[in-house]
Order: C-alpha cells, then structure tokens, then sequence
C-alpha cells in the first residue's frame, strides 16, 4: 500500500463513479495525447489506460506512489514522468489534453502552467477545491471574480462540471472540491500582448474595492485615465474589456 502526506496536499478518490464521470467530460472532445497530474493511488488513472488510441502520460512527484502504480498497473510502464508537474518541460509534442484530481496547495499555481502552455492545451478537466473552480468560472461583477478568473477566461471558455462531496476522498478534505472544463476559446482575444495584459489585470485587481483610476494610474497617461471606463472596479470588467483596454497603456 502507500502512506498519504499532508505535505504534498493528498487526497486521493475513492469514488468510482466521479472517476467515470470526470472521464466522460474527457471523452466528450477528442484527443490523442492525454497529461494526468497527480494520479496518486491511481483512481482515475486506471480508467484513463482503458481509453483506446491515446497516448497517456502522468507525472506524479511521490516516489513512493510511483512505485505503487507501477506495481499496481503495469500498464504504466514508460509512461510515468517522476517530477513536479510545475517544473517539467511539455509532455507531447502538439496538442494535448489535462486531467487531474490537482493538489489544492498548489491548484493556481497548475492554472498558470496551463496558461504558459495555452496554445498547446486542447482541454483540461480538473478538480480543485470548490472555491478556486467557482472562482475560475465566476462572472464579472461576482463576488468571487478576480485575477485567476479574467486569467483563464481570456484564454479559455470555462465550465464548471459538478460537485464532488468529501465523502469521496480518502481522508476526507475539510472542503468540498468541484470539476471545471477549459476550452480554448473559439475566438482569441486582441489583446496587447500577454505580458501587457497579465500586468493590466494583476494591477487592477490589487485595489480591487477602489475604482480602476486609484491602481492603474501608473499604466495610463493623464488622458486617458479620463475616460469613464476608469469610474469602474476590476470586477466590473470582463476579459474582453480588459483585453481591449491593454491597448491604451503607456
């Protein structure tokens, strides 16, 4: 068997049918090539070797779940990557899919990679705690709306899938988690440039409760921190208003 650690934020599935459920949110888009993050004590990961014509890959960082798995499914022979997901180089060449049951303390942190890999991530299912994937679907003007939110939406469509009880964990967290689905999406946004817009977005959510003039006055020439748009707060502006106002920064 395997030991569980705190210190890598485990908590691993036991409840097959959320398996299935989040396996069939794959198969609802193609693919070939196929990332799992984390399998742990490989839940999900005997259900994913299952699916025929797909190049399936996991990275898991725990030696001691390594040897497990390759104990447990030696199917798993050649296609596990022993690192840390947030430092290894991208797993396929081309397009690729994600999934993952991701590590809670590191959940924003595997949002980033996607985004760093956005033009070769064709989809993700993931859970994460409840809060962080309604943060990642939330709408402007929601309460829950922020940095993460406009992130992600200005590169992906986002749905959030279902919830997942804690009762289908082993140990149970002390949180409920809940499934989202990335997309790309269908039409990319014009924006300045990444680097422009991520600056944008993080600087206007860093006084978030003050409207858009207060924060973002050292982006913007006098001029233009006229325009009305600025009376505004973050949360009132949606990815495309954000992309589409990157392009008057100094």
């Amino acid at each position: 068997m395997y030991t569980l650690k705190k210190s890598l934020g485990q908590h691993f599935l036991k409840d097959d049918n959320i398996c299935r459920k989040i396996v069939a949110a794959l198969q609802q888009h193609l693919f070939s090539q196929l990332l799992e993050v984390g399998p742990g004590g490989g839940a999900l990961t005997k259900y994913l070797l299952e699916l025929n014509g797909v190049d399936f890959k996991a990275v898991e960082l725990d030696e001691e779940k390594i040897s497990y798995l390759l104990a447990e499914f030696p199917g798993l022979s050649g296609k596990l990557i022993h690192q840390n997901f947030l430092e290894i180089d991208k797993p396929f060449n081309g397009k690729f899919t994600v999934v993952g049951n991701f590590p809670y303390n590191i959940s924003t942190q595997i949002l980033f990679r996607i985004l760093e890999w956005k033009d070769a991530v064709e989809c993700m299912v993931g859970m994460f705690q409840k809060e962080v994937a309604q943060r990642v679907a939330a709408g402007k003007g929601s309460k829950v709306y922020g940095v993460t939110s406009v992130l992600v939406q200005a590169f992906f469509d986002v749905e959030y899938l279902f919830d997942v009880h804690e009762r289908c964990f082993q140990p149970p967290p002390k949180v409920k988690s809940g499934v989202i689905r990335l997309l790309p999406r269908r039409e990319r946004l014009l924006m300045k440039g990444d680097k422009d817009f991520f600056l944008l977005v993080k600087t206007a959510f860093n006084q978030r409760r003050k409207t858009l003039r207060n924060p973002l006055k050292g982006l913007f020439d006098a001029a233009t921190l006229e325009n009305e748009i600025f009376n505004k707060r973050a949360e009132q502006l949606s990815a495309e208003q954000f992309a589409g106002l990157s392009f008057k920064m100094k």
